[in-house]
């Protein structure tokens, strides 16, 4: 073993960690941003900055095709799906008072809630797993394809089917929202002929 990797610690961290680090920050900053802010098309590009940063992380920990699939699944897919859903349902390009039902604690304590129960399944998940070094370096594009293919092929198909079905609610909304408008476009002259009909009667 050198001497450099000998004396590197904690506390003497090499440029790689130190990305990764304001990397994170950058990503965790955004992703506040995203639920915190009361225009929706803010959040949306905001979440463009969390996934993206996210990607980074993925490349600096030697996960290409996992960063890779991150930028074209999430950035180019979701996030553009997101996009067309509110341009769909016409939804306000300013802020919303809508966007904010001030249950801010009860959301922060479920968000709390969840990110533990993440960290904990993570950790007792892979408490006891070894990495093989000898072997195709982890997050490569055959350990991760055979991966998904084997083990993952049910929740992959259900994500798609979810998206899809979010695309379709989207569409069903927009549809909705015009009909009833046109119905409110047709009644409203009728409404008002009304009166002067009934004094015609008289």
């Amino acid at each position: 073993m050198s001497l450099a990797a000998q004396t590197h610690g904690f506390l003497s961290p090499s440029g790689v960690e130190i990305a990764f680090l304001l990397v994170g920050l950058v990503t965790f900053g955004a992703a506040l941003v995203t639920v915190t802010t009361r225009q929706l098309v803010h959040a949306a590009l905001w979440l463009v900055v969390a996934l993206g940063g996210l990607a980074v992380e993925y490349l600096l920990l030697t996960a290409e095709f996992i960063a890779w699939v991150q930028v074209l699944i999430y950035v180019g897919s979701v996030v553009v799906l997101l996009l067309f859903g509110l341009m769909l349902t016409k939804a306000p390009i300013g802020r919303s008072p809508d966007a904010d039902s001030g249950n801010r604690w009860a959301a922060l304590t479920v968000a709390v809630a969840a990110a533990t129960t993440l960290v904990w399944v993570v950790v007792d998940a892979f408490r006891t797993t070894w990495i093989d070094l000898d072997g195709a370096a982890a997050g490569s594009t055959k350990v991760t394809g055979q991966s998904l293919f084997q083990n993952w092929v049910l929740p992959f198909e259900a994500l798609s089917v979810l998206l899809l079905a979010a695309l379709v609610g989207a569409i069903v909304l927009a549809r909705k929202a015009k009909a009833d408008a046109a119905k409110a476009d047709a009644a409203g002259p009728a409404s008002v002929d009304a009166p002067g009909a009934k004094e015609g009667v008289r």
